[in-house]
């Protein structure tokens, strides 16, 4: 075990057919995830031991392996049974009971091991990953305060609907919004706003919620359509179109959505307040529907 390994926890994760831990599971230097990030990734969040919005996940897999030309190497039911082993399998690494854990199931399938070649091999077996680990939410006391984010031009490639491990761009992206202390960096391609480096964004003005239309330029966020349903329970009007960049510094509200964030308020933006600088009505309506759709699941 090299020096690498011993900082890594060591985390139930699945590989290939077998279930060990972070610690043990290894790689060919070969794999195309690799060499070429030639794959695809989903990342489940799993409320008090139950997958949120499952199914809504495997269908965008199936979406981003279907344009890397790929096939999913597992049925739905082997999906959902290899997270739920995966699940009960931290809760007794963190000490737990399934039901009182949250967690996140990291997924990716890359096209296997080949020699380096750009051209996609043929007869390649993939290579099957997953991770289960603690999801950490924020406090009360933070969506409080509201986050900071900051702007850049969306430098990214043009299949950002695909949910791909090539994800350098991204990196970069939100590299721009740590160096100055914020927690996004929401981006802009031509003039239109298309999306933050690792979540949606939505723009709130006169009590309307709008978001980026879905398409090839914008990662359609699972959120995508929770929102738009949490608007409807709400009374909230809702849509998507292109929204120039001056339509996003007159937000009366700003608000990131992923996995990992849910959904949270943005209070100032390039240094300048969003609306008034605190978290708004909106935020608090869809955060609050949030919170009863995960009771739900």
């Amino acid at each position: 075990m090299t020096a690498t390994t011993d900082k890594l926890q060591p985390l139930p994760c699945y590989l290939n057919g077998e279930f060990t831990n972070l610690r043990e599971a290894k790689v060919s230097v070969m794999d195309r995830g690799f060499i070429f990030g030639d794959g695809v990734y989903e990342v489940v969040p799993v409320y008090n031991g139950k997958p949120f919005r499952f199914d809504e996940h495997l269908a965008r897999l199936d979406r981003s392996l279907a344009e890397l030309r790929m096939s999913n190497p597992m049925a739905k039911g082997d999906w959902r049974a290899l997270v739920e082993r995966l699940v009960g399998a931290y809760s007794r690494h963190a000490g737990t009971a399934v039901a009182d854990t949250n967690q996140l199931v990291y997924i990716q399938i890359t096209r296997g091991v080949a020699m380096r070649d750009h051209v996609i091999p043929v007869d390649v077996e993939p290579t099957v990953f997953a991770l289960a680990n603690r999801m950490a939410l924020y406090s009360p006391e933070e969506r409080a305060r509201g986050f900071a984010c900051v702007t850049a031009d969306d430098f990214r490639w043009k299949k950002a609907h695909v949910k791909s491990t090539s994800l350098v761009g991204s990196v970069l992206a939100r590299q721009m919004s740590a160096d100055q202390g914020a927690i996004e960096t929401v981006m802009f391609r031509d003039g239109m706003l298309s999306e933050a480096a690792a979540s949606n964004v939505w723009v709130v003005k006169d009590g309307k919620v709008s978001g980026s239309p879905r398409d090839n330029l914008v990662l359609e966020g699972i959120r995508y359509g929770l929102i738009e349903q949490l608007c409807r329970e709400a009374g909230v009007p809702f849509e998507l179109r292109r929204i120039p960049r001056d339509e996003v510094l007159a937000a009366d509200e700003l608000l990131l959505s992923s996995a990992t964030k849910e959904i949270l308020p943005v209070v100032t933006l390039d240094g300048q307040p969003v609306g008034n600088g605190r978290p708004g009505p909106i935020y608090e309506k869809l955060y609050a529907g949030y919170q009863q759709a995960k009771q739900r699941s």
